[in-house]
């Protein structure tokens, strides 16, 4: 498995709406759009930073993991992600490894990318993602 870049980085957030001020007036960075994720009970808003970006994370729904997470840690920094050439190869990868997974096959996220969690049990408390953007 080789891991390419920090894809991005997952904010956790009440309300997209609240901070994305913060994030365009005062950083400066570029909205790049919002996309609400259905299945996973999400809406996401992406602000590019060189090669990565920064996904701001507003849970749809009182049981989505946003808000779960959210209530357990507050908002903050929920999880990051790799970019990796083939997701499958690398999930295969860490199963032979002994890696716990969330997802052992890849699902459908944001953009259209194919991505999988890694257990945070298994990396020292902080959410993995993988993900491949084709």
């Amino acid at each position: 498995m080789k891991i390419r870049k920090i894809d991005h980085l997952g904010v956790a957030v009440n309300k997209i709406e609240g901070v994305k001020n913060f994030w365009t007036e005062v950083l400066g960075l570029h909205f790049e759009g919002s996309e609400t994720v259905t299945e996973q009970k999400v809406t996401t808003a992406f602000f590019p930073v060189g090669e990565s970006e920064i996904e701001l994370l507003e849970s749809t729904a009182p049981d989505g993991p946003i808000a779960k997470y959210i209530e357990k840690k507050g908002e903050g920094i929920q999880h990051v992600a790799f970019r990796v050439d083939n997701i499958e190869e690398a999930l295969a990868e860490l199963k032979a490894k002994g890696i716990k997974l969330i997802d052992e096959k890849p699902r459908i996220g944001a953009g259209g990318a194919k991505i999988a969690f890694l257990h945070p049990k298994a990396t020292s408390g902080v959410l993995v993602e993988l993900c491949q953007r084709d």
